[in-house]
C-alpha cells in the first residue's frame, strides 16, 4: 500500500508521519505523469507544486479554509488531497474531471478560476466576508511570479495594504508563467530570491554593535528602527513591505516542514503577509524540467521519450500564422509584433526569433498590450497583437477606446477562437465574434482554410484601421485551397452553386458545411449553396438577400455564442428584404460550455452534421 493510497477524503494527508512527506510526494508526481500522460493536461507547473499543495493542506482545514488558485494550472495535487483521484481517469473529458479548481466539483474549490492575476482580489474579497461575518477561517491566495506580471495583482495588493485584513499570499515563484517571464518584474524577484544575504548581514552587523562597549546598544537600536532603509538598499524587490505587507523569503518550496512552519505563522498574523516560495516547475519528472514551456499543456504522450502519442496531420492555424508573420516581416519593415506572455503558444517566436528588436512580449497584460499597440500603430507602425480569444476578452476597454474609436491600424491575430474543448469554459474562445463585431471601425475576418489566413493576413496588413483575423486551434482545414477569391471588404465566397438551401459558413465550419450539403443532397436529391461568409464585419448583406429570396431555407452555421454572433446579424438583415426563405441558426446557444474533446462538444451543442443536416430536413417537410 503506498502511502497515496492513504489519501481519499480532504485533510486526510494531516495522518501521515512527517517522515513520509517525500515519499507522498514522489507518490503524486509518479500518479500525475501516469495520468496526464494518457489525458492530456497541465503537468509541469503541477509537478512543481507538489510540496507547496502538501504543505498548505498540512496548514489549513478544508473546505472550512479556503484557497484560491491563480489560474488554476497548478490545482491537481490539490485536487488529489481532497478525495478526487479516482477521477483522474476522466480528467478533461467531456462529462468528467476539468483541470481547473471547480465549485460544482468540491467544496474544496472556492472559487472557479482559469485566467491570470485574479487570485489575489478574490482572497481579498473572502477575507472582508469573513471579518464582516466575524468568522475565523484563513484565506490564502496562490500566485504565480507570472501572474504577477498582470496589474490586477497589484490593483487588489493596492487595496490589500489600507484594509490590512489577514491574507496570506503565497508567491509560487519558478521563474515562468507559461514561457519564461519577462520584464521588470521577473527583474525585481531576482533580486528578491538573493534576500537572505540581507537578512544574514542585518543580523551579523547588530550583533557585532551590540559587543562594542556603551555606543553599541544605542547604534544598534537606531540602524533597527532605519531597517527599512536598509533593505531598499540592500533588496530593491521590498516594495511589498513598502506597501505595508509583510513579506517573507524565498524559502524552499519543495522543503515541506520549512513551509509548515513559515505557513503557520503567517496564518497566525492577522494581517497581508506574502509568503515567497521558490519552486522547480516540472521537478521530478527530466522532460518537463527540461521543456517546462512545452509541458506546461500537453497532450497524451510517451512516458518514457516525452514525445506526444499522435501525430499532427497537418500544420495548425498557429503554425501558419507563425510562418506568415515572418515572411510579411520581411517584406513591411514597420510589421511589428506583440505577445502577451505567449510567444510559442500563439507562434511569435518565429518572427521574434528573426526580428528580436520588432517583437515585444508584454507579459500576463493583455490590457497593456492593446493601448501599447494602440501607441505604436499611432507612430506609424502596423503592430500584430497575437493573444487567445479568452484572453482577448480581458482588453475589451482598450481595443474599444484606445483603438477602435481613434481607428488606429492595429491587426489582432486571434488565436484559439471557437470551441477550444479541454481547458472548458474559461478558455472557449466563443465570445469574440460578440464583442469584436461590435466595435466601431473594426474589420473581422473568419479565414476557412489555411491559405485563406495567409491571404487575410496579406489583406489586414495593407488596410487601414483595426483589423481581427480570428482562427481556431488545431490542424489548419486543407480543404477548397484551390478556391481563393481575392479580398475585398465585406465580400463573402461562393464555395458551391446550387438551390433551395442556402449553408453560410463562418470560419472553422467550412468542413462541416460541405459534410451536411453532401448528406442534404442524398436525403433531399437537393444540391445546397455552399457560402464562406469570411467577413463577419462587414456583413455581405447582397449576399444574404438574395439567397433569402432565392433559396427555402437560409442556415447559417457557426461556433460562436448566439448573443452578437454572425447569425444574428444576418437574421437582421434578413428581416428587413424580402427575405422568403426559412432562417435557421446554428450556433452555441447563451450557455457555458464545459471541458470535453471539441467533437463531443459540438454534437452536445447540435453543431454536428448529423444535427444540422436532420433540422434543415424538418424545415424542409423532408
Amino acid at each position: 500500500m503506498s502511502v497515496l493510497d492513504r489519501i481519499n477524503h480532504e485533510n486526510d494527508i494531516k495522518m501521515i508521519q512527517p517522515e513520509l512527506y517525500p515519499e507522498l510526494a514522489s507518490d503524486i508526481r509518479k500518479f500525475l505523469i501516469e495520468k496526464v500522460s494518457k489525458t492530456g493536461g497541465h503537468l509541469a507547473s503541477n509537478l512543481g507544486s507538489v510540496e507547496l499543495t502538501m504543505a498548505l493542506h498540512l496548514c489549513m482545514d478544508l473546505p472550512e479554509d479556503k484557497i484560491i488558485w491563480d489560474v488554476g494550472h497548478q490545482s491537481y495535487t490539490h485536487k488529489i488531497l481532497t478525495g478526487r483521484k479516482d477521477e483522474f481517469d476522466t480528467l478533461r473529458q467531456i462529462g468528467g474531471m476539468s483541470g481547473f479548481p471547480k465549485t460544482c466539483e468540491s467544496e474544496t474549490d472556492c472559487f472557479n478560476t482559469g485566467h491570470s492575476s485574479t487570485s489575489i482580489s478574490a482572497a481579498l474579497g473572502f477575507a472582508i466576508a469573513r471579518d464582516l461575518n466575524g468568522s475565523r477561517e484563513k484565506i490564502c491566495a496562490v500566485i504565480g511570479d507570472g501572474s504577477m506580471t498582470g496589474g490586477m495583482a497589484y490593483e487588489a495588493l493596492n487595496q490589500m495594504a489600507q484594509v490590512k485584513t489577514g491574507c496570506v499570499i503565497v508567491l509560487n515563484d519558478n521563474e515562468m508563467s507559461i514561457g519564461k517571464n519577462v520584464g521588470g518584474m521577473s527583474k525585481a524577484l531576482n533580486k528578491i530570491r538573493v534576500g537572505p544575504a540581507y537578512n544574514e548581514l542585518k543580523a551579523n552587523v547588530e550583533n557585532a554593535l551590540l559587543n562594542i562597549p556603551d555606543v553599541g546598544y544605542k547604534m544598534a537600536k537606531s540602524i533597527k528602527r532605519s531597517k527599512d532603509s536598509i533593505k531598499n538598499l540592500l533588496v530593491p524587490g521590498m516594495f511589498f513591505e513598502e506597501m505595508g505587507i509583510t513579506y517573507v523569503g524565498p524559502i524552499d518550496g519543495h522543503d515541506v516542514g520549512e513551509m509548515v512552519k513559515t505557513f503557520s505563522k503567517a496564518f497566525k498574523l492577522r494581517r497581508p503577509i506574502i509568503v515567497h516560495v521558490k519552486t522547480v516547475k516540472g521537478k521530478g519528472y527530466r522532460y518537463a524540467e527540461k521543456y517546462p514551456e512545452h509541458f506546461h499543456g500537453v497532450d497524451a504522450f510517451d512516458v518514457d521519450t516525452g514525445k506526444p502519442l499522435q501525430k499532427k496531420k497537418y500544420s495548425c492555424n498557429t503554425d501558419i500564422f507563425a510562418k506568415k508573420l515572418v515572411a510579411l516581416g520581411n517584406e513591411y519593415e514597420n510589421l511589428v509584433a506583440i505577445t502577451a506572455a505567449m510567444a510559442r503558444g500563439t507562434g511569435v517566436s518565429a518572427f521574434q526569433k528573426k526580428f528580436p528588436k520588432r517583437t515585444f512580449d508584454v507579459g500576463i497584460a493583455e490590457q497593456h498590450a492593446v493601448t501599447f499597440a494602440a501607441g505604436l500603430a499611432a507612430s506609424g507602425l502596423i503592430p500584430v497583437v497575437a493573444i487567445y480569444s479568452s484572453f482577448l476578452q480581458r482588453a475589451y476597454d482598450q481595443i474599444l477606446h484606445d483603438v477602435c474609436l481613434q481607428n488606429l491600424h492595429v491587426i489582432f491575430a486571434v488565436d484559439r477562437s471557437g470551441l477550444v474543448g479541454a481547458d472548458g469554459e474559461t478558455h472557449q474562445g466563443i465570445y469574440d465574434t460578440g464583442y469584436l463585431t461590435q466595435m466601431p471601425n473594426m474589420t473581422v475576418i473568419a479565414p476557412k482554410n489555411a491559405a485563406e489566413l495567409e491571404a487575410a493576413l496579406e489583406y489586414a496588413v495593407t488596410a487601414s484601421g483595426p483589423v481581427a483575423i480570428k482562427y481556431g486551434r488545431g490542424e489548419a482545414c486543407r480543404l477548397c485551397m484551390e478556391q481563393n477569391v481575392s479580398f475585398e471588404k465585406g465580400s463573402s465566397e461562393l464555395i458551391q452553386d446550387g438551390s433551395d438551401i442556402a449553408l453560410v459558413s463562418c470560419g472553422n465550419m467550412l468542413e462541416t458545411a460541405l459534410q451536411v450539403s453532401e448528406m442534404l443532397k442524398e436525403e433531399t436529391g437537393i444540391t445546397p449553396v455552399v457560402v464562406n461568409a469570411r467577413f463577419l464585419k462587414p456583413v455581405d448583406e447582397d449576399m444574404l438577400r438574395y439567397y433569402g429570396r432565392k433559396c427555402k431555407v437560409v442556415a447559417v452555421l457557426e461556433e460562436q455564442a448566439a448573443a452578437g454572433s454572425y447569425g444574428e446579424k444576418a437574421a437582421e438583415v434578413l428581416l428587413k428584404g424580402t427575405c422568403k426563405a426559412k432562417f435557421l441558426h446554428f450556433c452555441i446557444p447563451d450557455e457555458s460550455v464545459r471541458h470535453g474533446d471539441v467533437a463531443s462538444l459540438r454534437k452536445q451543442l447540435g453543431l454536428d452534421k448529423e444535427t444540422i443536416t436532420k433540422t434543415i430536413c424538418n424545415a424542409l417537410n423532408r
